[in-house]
């Protein structure tokens, strides 16, 4: 099957040196100049795709090697939001799945072409990622590198996407319910910030809104299955 690889990002500190990339365990070069924000990266999206279609792979391009955490990001965005998304959940669930397997494993990550190439509408982009920007300038506001241990060796790295192979899987079911994409959502734009910027406070938030959805999703399948049980009992009497 075919594939394409991208340059893991390169995490930043306060003063704009890139940190060492804390998923692939090799430095990341240093680039001149202070780094791109990363709602500067979603303004340049919208400007490069604002009156025509556009593929993942041509979002990668213009992210210009900062790779698939943000990728991960971007398309977690749009669910944190209180716009109705129907149907894009279950495909941007499997390429967040799909990136978030390869970090568990400690492995590079990877999207088949045939995802690369899915074609996302200019109303897409003006629509719902206009809107996210706010969430991505309050991230910014509040990410800095802090309590390092938490991003200090690869096993602890691998550990954390898995919560956020977790919550891909949830995004992709297509339920109907308010928050069920929400909480999963901010799983993953909070772990994948903080594995981003080295700030294991943004990280420890992932896991509480982790928690949160696994107590949401937990009530909602224990409601569900009595329901079904009340159903049943009540046709066969």
């Amino acid at each position: 099957m075919a594939t394409s690889e991208a340059p893991d990002p390169a995490p930043r500190e306060s003063g704009g040196a890139p940190l060492p990339s804390p998923l692939s365990g090799q430095d990341t070069p240093k680039i001149a100049g202070k780094p791109r924000k990363l709602s500067e990266d979603l303004a340049l999206i919208l400007r490069e795709f604002e009156v025509e279609t556009v593929t993942l792979r041509e979002v990668m391009a213009v992210l210009e090697g900062r790779g698939y955490v943000v990728l991960v990001m971007l398309l977690a965005l749009p669910f944190a939001t209180p716009i109705p998304l129907p149907g894009l959940s279950t495909p941007f669930g499997l390429v967040i799945g799909l990136i978030a397997v390869r970090l568990a494993l400690g492995q590079k990550p990877w999207l088949p072409a045939r995802l690369l190439d899915t074609a996302l509408s200019p109303k897409f982009f003006v629509r719902v990622f206009a809107a996210a920007r706010k969430i991505l300038r309050g991230f910014e506001y509040c990410l800095r590198p802090r309590m390092l241990w938490l991003t200090k060796t690869p096993a602890l790295l691998q550990l954390h996407a898995v919560p956020i192979f977790i919550a891909a899987l949830l995004l992709l079911l297509p339920l109907p319910v308010p928050f069920s994409n929400t909480l999963p959502a901010f799983t993953i734009l909070l772990i994948a910030a903080g594995l981003l910027e080295r700030d294991g406070l943004f990280i420890l938030a992932g896991y509480v809104a982790f928690a949160c959805s696994a107590f949401f999703f937990g009530v909602l399948g224990f409601a569900g299955a009595e329901g079904f049980d009340f159903i049943k009992k009540w046709l066969t009497t």
